[in-house]
């Protein structure tokens, strides 16, 4: 299947937005969620690396740009739908999370708090400055 035959069977929401479940294909850890647009996803499809729409900073975001922790897929799904993506990548660099934990799941509720059982794999001022 083409990128734009991928692309047309998406349910995008009213700000043009999907979705995006990220899985380690190696484990099957639940990475991460993120979003992309049409335009991220047809570049994420073509080049093979994860590229998001970032809603914070409202910009494209290719993974591990900055870090150097980037994504590359292996698997692309969608759910029934057509309004969820799923990705299987390989997590290059051990972290796919901006805190420097392997996974952004690395809290767990447990009784009336959250507990770190994450690990962490670099100090995020490191990476991206002390404004992180």
């Amino acid at each position: 299947m083409s990128p734009e035959a991928f692309v047309e069977n998406v349910r995008f929401d009213d700000d043009g937005l999907v979705p995006v479940i990220v899985q380690d294909a190696a484990d099957g850890q639940v990475l991460m969620l993120a979003y992309m647009n049409a335009e991220t996803l047809r570049q994420t499809l073509t080049t093979g690396r994860m590229t998001y729409w970032s809603r914070s900073r409202q910009e494209v975001w290719v993974k591990g740009a900055t870090s150097g922790h980037t994504q590359e897929v292996v698997e692309a799904r969608i759910d029934c739908d057509g309004d969820t993506l799923l990705f299987t990548v390989h997590q290059r660099g051990g972290a796919a999370c901006h805190t420097g934990h392997r996974s952004c799941f690395y809290r767990r509720w447990e009784g009336d708090t959250f507990v770190r059982d994450g690990t962490r794999i670099f100090d995020p001022e490191d990476v991206y400055g002390p404004d992180e």
